[in-house]
């Protein structure tokens, strides 16, 4: 029994050394949430604007809030959201546009008010309609290489939202190609999916990668994963399915606690995600060797740098950008 726990300890330790993304250009990108930048309490054209200019990223994830979009029922407002997509069109920025009743940051569901007072098949009808109008006005900006329906979909024990159907999420997969032709993109948790689902309907799958989380069972939890944990996840659903590219969605770059970032001291966010757990994540994920990775918390490296004067987290992944481009 003991030569076989040490042979596994020695195969795990053999597959966190593999380095699959050796040699191999990688391209970065962001996910950037100007309603996170506003709770923050940063002026959020402001951030955005360093975020294309001074990190000059090139690849983008923006998010359509539901709340946003349709404050009162059947009125759209999309001026916020056309102005980031129109400033990343004009430094030719590429997008990856997430519309849909889940969407990242907490809870997740962004509803508007008036959706409580409706049933569930009200709710599903009011979506599609949204969704439909979200699309058609959103279309007309090129630099849109993709349609991420809703977030994370598959995930049941994370955020506030409604029970997963998955009926009615391939409904609204149908009504997006219906209405144009550009890839759809369904995410899924890198740690605790196996990633099926979402292959058997589209062919390109966005993964997160996280490490050091926080949940109410176990408090503070690391996930003791090999690189090569999504590499062999990656070939095994290729086997059984379609699917014909997984590229990192969302990396953890940012703290991870029971408490919403403006609520925890400074001494405890830097503890949360230290320089050194922000470096040591970029060059775990590099090892995986998936061709994009979309970095998760621009907000926050930004918040520190003009909130408190550290810059370490900003002036890193700017290097890292510089480096890949």
């Amino acid at each position: 029994m003991l030569i076989l726990i040490l042979a596994f300890f020695i195969f795990v330790l053999y597959l966190y050394n593999l380095d699959f993304g050796k040699n191999k250009e990688i391209q970065y990108g962001a996910t950037f949430s100007h309603k996170y930048a506003k709770e923050l309490g940063l002026d959020w054209q402001e951030a955005y604007v360093n975020v294309l200019d001074d990190l000059r990223i090139k690849k983008l994830r923006l998010m359509a809030y539901w709340d946003e979009l349709e404050m009162a029922q059947g009125q759209y407002t999309y001026q916020e959201l056309d102005w980031l997509l129109a400033m990343a069109e004009q430094r030719q920025v590429e997008v990856i546009l997430v519309i849909g009743r889940r969407q990242p940051r907490w809870p997740e569901c962004h509803d508007p008010v008036w959706l409580d007072q409706s049933t569930t098949s009200e709710q599903q009808q009011a979506e599609l309609v949204m969704i439909k109008s979200a699309i058609k006005h959103f279309q007309d900006f090129d630099n849109i290489i993709a349609w991420q329906v809703d977030n994370e979909p598959f995930l049941k024990v994370f955020g506030i939202c409604p029970e997963f159907d998955k009926d009615f999420y391939q409904e609204k997969i149908a009504l997006v190609q219906s209405l144009d032709e550009r890839p759809i993109i369904i995410t899924e948790s890198g740690e605790l999916s196996i990633w099926a689902g979402a292959a058997k309907i589209s062919p390109i799958i966005g993964t997160s990668v996280y490490r050091s989380t926080w949940n109410p069972v176990y408090g503070k939890f690391f996930y003791p994963l090999p690189p090569a944990f999504y590499v062999i996840k990656e070939k095994l659903v290729k086997m059984i399915s379609p699917l014909e590219e997984v590229f990192v969605s969302e990396l953890q770059l940012e703290p991870w606690s029971d408490r919403s970032i403006v609520n925890i001291p400074i001494a405890e966010q830097l503890q949360l995600m230290s320089i050194e757990k922000f470096k040591d994540n970029l060059v775990y994920t590099r090892k995986i060797g998936f061709d994009s990775i979309y970095l998760w918390g621009v907000e926050w490296w930004y918040y520190l740098k003009v909130s408190h004067g550290i810059t370490d987290y900003w002036d890193t992944a700017k290097e890292l950008i510089k480096e890949n481009s």
